[in-house]
């Protein structure tokens, strides 16, 4: 048996002779050769290095020192703070969703217009009733001057008509056009704000129509004189007073333009407070802008305006974000 041994030694290559019988390899068993029974788990060959590396750190069996090697990315809810991550749209997503909202209000204000046709008249008698109930005692009436002037007037009317019917959907599509930029919790007031748009917006046109038109009116005509007679035309009142109307029912959107701004955290009620001096100025601008040059007119849309933007502070305290503590934030922090 030595003898053989020492043959077999003789056949090695010189560096092989030089080195000592611990350094000689051995051959790995074959899968076939290694037995599988209830002690296999202890001559199965080691997990690879390579597979330690892919064990996130504090999973059972993973290297700590190898998983601090890897980056770990942080989720959307750690990075947006809790809140879901939104798809950022590009410019051109943006005009095509401009497109699609402003294609469904103009089909819904069309189908608003179909409904009000058939009340035409029955609009432009209403539209002319509080300037008419002035003018009937004095013995004057309403002219046109050109012939298919009554005509358009009354598309004109059901037009209008038709706006004020569909602006419940106009209004839902307008700030569904928003909503892309907003969070999910945020997104839960479209709804509610599309329907109190559509509210205050109706509610501020009737404001205009019962309580306005009726002092505004009176105050024109009382510089009529036994030389001077009224005879406003048709053209000119339909243009007078639609512009009113949705004038008062933009002015009656900003409790709710407040609301939104103090949901979305950009303003307080205590930043609202601060400027109230300035805004009671803004609404006399406003005012002056919107109604004809006097001043019983802008006083009738500057007071509502004064009014709404006290209600506005009080939904600004109600719904508005609450700003964090400071003791908050430090232990946040």
């Amino acid at each position: 048996m030595s003898e053989e041994r020492t043959t077999e030694r003789d056949d090695l290559p010189a560096s092989d002779e030089a080195g000592s019988a611990e350094t000689v390899p051995v051959a790995e068993p074959q899968a076939e050769d290694v037995a599988v029974d209830g002690d296999s788990g202890s001559d199965a060959a080691p997990e690879p290095p390579e597979a330690a590396e892919n064990v996130p750190a504090g999973k059972e069996g993973g290297s700590p020192e190898l998983a601090s090697d890897v980056p770990v990315q942080p989720s959307d809810e750690s990075a947006e703070g809790g809140k879901e991550e939104v798809h950022e749209m590009t410019f051109t997503e943006h005009l095509n969703e401009l497109r699609i909202r402003l294609v469904r209000c103009i089909i819904g204000a069309f189908v608003g217009f179909l409904i009000c046709y058939g009340f035409a008249e029955q609009l432009f008698e209403l539209l002319m009733k509080p300037l008419m109930d002035l003018l009937l005692p004095t013995g004057g009436a309403l002219i046109y001057t050109g012939l298919p002037e009554a005509f358009f007037t009354h598309l004109k009317v059901a037009a209008i008509a038709g706006v004020f019917v569909a602006s419940p959907y106009i209004f839902y599509q307008l700030w569904m056009f928003i909503a892309p930029g907003l969070y999910e919790g945020e997104r839960k007031y479209m709804i509610p704000i599309a329907f109190f748009s559509a509210l205050c917006f109706v509610l501020g046109a009737l404001f205009g129509y019962y309580v306005v038109f009726p002092y505004g009116f009176q105050f024109f005509l009382g510089y009529a004189t036994e030389f001077i007679k009224p005879m406003p035309s048709v053209k000119e009142y339909f243009s007078f007073s639609t512009s009113m109307l949705f004038a008062f029912g933009f002015i009656f959107e900003l409790p709710l333009f407040m609301f939104f701004l103090s949901v979305m955290g950009i303003v307080t009620h205590k930043t609202l407070r601060k400027y109230r001096k300035f805004a009671i100025l803004g609404n006399f601008v406003v005012a002056a802008i919107l109604t004809p040059p006097d001043v019983v007119s802008q006083c009738l849309m500057a007071g509502p305006l004064c009014i709404l933007y006290e209600i506005g502070i009080w939904v600004a305290y109600i719904f508005g974000k609450k700003p964090k503590e400071p003791e908050a934030e430090a232990a946040a922090s």
